[in-house]
């Protein structure tokens, strides 16, 4: 075993054992830290022991399961963003916390938020601006090229007059056919452009990708919706290989206005970076295992542009004083001192997404409430083609009486928590499925049963999805049926995290 296989197993053992850990925390008894006991040296060279000073405990009142605690039936009311310019924009924004109170000293506490965005009275197609990148390294040989290039001609198909569309195919090296605005002619030529490509060389998804975002930034301005939508059915092999800069790249490709979508197909394909790349991109992720699915995926990108309403939407978490960290489950993030951004997909009308986060408190004793935590979320509105904002800010009373918090936690954002919490586990599992651990892979199935059964009776959807996932893993007789497994276990975390971005 080389030296980076040893290091990434190590690494893959720690993150095991930290997400058991995490699993069993929420059932734990909560429990007092012993005394810190210190000492300082006298000016004669003695140690004086100094008085034991007991370390506070954490109130995990909010996150953690008591045993025998009472159930809870509380609903809070929650708090409703407001819009930045003081106009409703397409997005609604909307949050509450896991209590209405938080005890005095550190403890912890979820917040949930949820976007929607309404549905126009007006429903009104927008042109858009694509560029298709197709794998054609040698992997792709046979029904998945052929596929390929008939959804694409179908993708041409569907596309109306006005609409641009460039196409780029890679293999070790990548050709670009420039954008071109859709009429009778163009989408001829497309058609029997596609016709004639053929498989050649390696993986060049980072060039190809480049490419693509090239070949429509020209048009960027002119056109409210830009997309750029990715196809392999592998690994990257040439030019940027790793995750972290393929993330990197799609990133600064938002950054400018290009949303990207990522679409793996067959079994070879890199699912954790596909929906790296989506999540960051701002687009849609992909798993395709039969290519002759791809029409119907790429007729439903169409669809979702052409129809999108928030563009470039993101949220940004401000931590006030009084709490210092914050998890965001399941979604990328990055921080930037007491500021946490959060990259979300573009949204078309009725379309949601929900944000779930852990928070670290420290509340003040002296004080009658606290501010908990700043949303914003940021996007472009695509009617008004105007940047757009909608803001809110959740409190919580501060009290030393661990009844009172008890009594007033929301049930709606528990069970939330403990989804994500489960959700959690559920993709260890599916990792774990992919590289051939099944006992881990069944402990963390395990874990996940035990928080899903700790709100049965809201979360029955999950424990039936898990009972099936269990009783398929269990009579999985290939590699390639584990990874079928092990992939709709991604695709559920995805929906039970609150992201509906994904094919």
């Amino acid at each position: 075993m080389n030296r980076t296989k040893l290091l990434l197993t190590l690494a893959g053992l720690l993150f095991v054992g930290a997400l058991a850990l995490d699993a069993r925390s929420f059932f734990a008894k909560t429990s007092s830290h012993p005394p810190v006991v210190s000492e300082e040296r006298l000016p004669n060279g003695h140690l004086h022991r100094l008085p034991a000073t007991a370390t506070p405990t954490v109130d995990q009142t909010h996150t953690v399961i008591q045993p025998g605690e009472a159930p809870i039936n509380g609903v809070l009311p929650v708090v409703l963003g407001q819009p930045a310019s003081g106009k409703a924009g397409p997005v609604e924004l909307t949050g509450k916390l896991s209590g209405a109170y938080v005890k005095a000293g550190p403890g912890e506490a979820f917040a949930v938020f949820e976007l929607s965005a309404r549905m126009p009275e007006k429903v009104q197609r927008v042109p858009v601006n694509l560029a298709l990148v197709v794998d054609r390294s040698g992997s792709m040989d046979g029904s998945k090229l052929t596929d390929a290039k008939r959804a694409a001609q179908e993708l041409v198909r569907q596309l109306r007059d006005g609409d641009r569309l460039a196409l780029v195919h890679y293999g070790s090296d990548v050709k670009v056919v420039p954008s071109v605005e859709i009429n009778n002619t163009t989408r001829r030529e497309l058609l029997s452009t596609i016709d004639a490509i053929q498989v050649n060389g390696g993986t060049n998804m980072s060039g190809g990708l480049v490419a693509g975002a090239e070949a429509v930034r020209a048009y960027a301005k002119q056109y409210r919706v830009t997309r750029t939508i990715l196809l392999s059915d592998g690994e990257p092999t040439e030019g940027v290989t790793s995750n972290a800069g393929l993330f990197s790249e799609v990133g600064r490709l938002r950054e400018t206005g290009i949303t990207v979508s990522a679409l793996g197909v067959g079994s070879g394909f890199n699912d954790t970076l596909m929906r790296g790349m989506a999540e960051r991109g701002g687009g849609f992720s992909g798993f395709v295992s039969d290519s002759s699915e791809l029409a119907a995926i790429f007729t439903r990108e169409l669809e979702q542009a052409a129809s999108t309403v928030a563009r470039n939407v993101s949220m940004t978490l401000t931590l006030p004083p009084g709490v210092s960290g914050v998890e965001v489950m399941g979604l990328p993030s990055t921080r930037e001192g007491n500021a946490v951004r959060i990259p979300l997909y573009d949204l078309t009308g009725g379309q949601s997404a929900r944000v779930v986060v852990k928070l670290t408190l420290d509340a003040p004793a002296n004080a009658a409430e606290m501010n908990v935590l700043d949303a914003a979320v940021s996007y472009v509105d695509v009617a008004a083609d105007l940047p757009s904002q909608v803001t809110l800010a959740l409190g919580a009373k501060v009290t030393n009486d661990v009844q009172v918090v008890h009594a007033n936690l929301d049930r709606d954002v528990r069970v939330h928590a403990i989804r994500a919490l489960g959700t959690q586990q559920l993709q260890a599992a599916a990792e774990q499925m992919q590289s051939g651990n099944r006992e881990s892979a069944l402990s963390f199935l395990t874990n996940a049963r035990k928080l899903f059964g700790a709100s049965a009776s809201a979360l029955s959807g999950e424990l039936a999805d898990l009972d099936r996932t269990q009783a398929a893993y269990g009579t999985a007789q290939s590699d390639s049926e584990v990874r079928e497994e092990a992939l709709k276990l991604k695709k559920k975390s995805m929906k039970n995290f609150g992201q509906n971005n994904s094919y």
